[in-house]
């Protein structure tokens, strides 16, 4: 068994697929219309979905909004450096959440950011 996706509901497929595709790297790998069904999927991510969990955003046609709910946490990322990645994304016009520095009660950095729906995505840094 494996994790084949994190299924996320998005209310602008564009936005959010311009978010993870520009700000984050992302290579958007495959995108359908289910017309009869009224929704559209997107699948993104770093590497082929045979050797990769990926992230699915969906998009509910006649979907204006979405309550997150408190059982969702986040999205975690690993990146080389959170710093550098933190400035990046906060140059590209990424909302930060909590900027990058040692987490609460330990020594590993990270930072928070939020996507355009409003998921949190933590910045962690390569392990030594």
């Amino acid at each position: 068994m494996r994790i084949l996706h994190t299924m996320l509901r998005v209310v602008d497929l564009q936005r959010s697929i311009d978010f993870y595709t520009q700000t984050l790297g992302m290579t958007l790998l495959r995108q359908k219309d289910y017309p009869e069904g009224k929704f559209t999927l997107a699948f993104l991510g770093y590497g082929d979905e045979k050797n990769n969990t990926v992230i699915e955003l969906t998009h509910n046609w006649e979907t204006d909004a979405y309550e997150l709910g408190t059982a969702f946490g986040h999205i975690a990322l690993e990146v080389d450096d959170v710093y550098e990645a933190t400035d990046k994304i906060k140059q590209a016009g990424g909302k930060i959440l909590r900027e990058a520095g040692a987490m609460n009660a330990g020594t590993t950095i990270i930072s928070f950011i939020e996507d355009p729906d409003g998921y949190q995505i933590e910045l962690i840094g390569v392990k030594s």
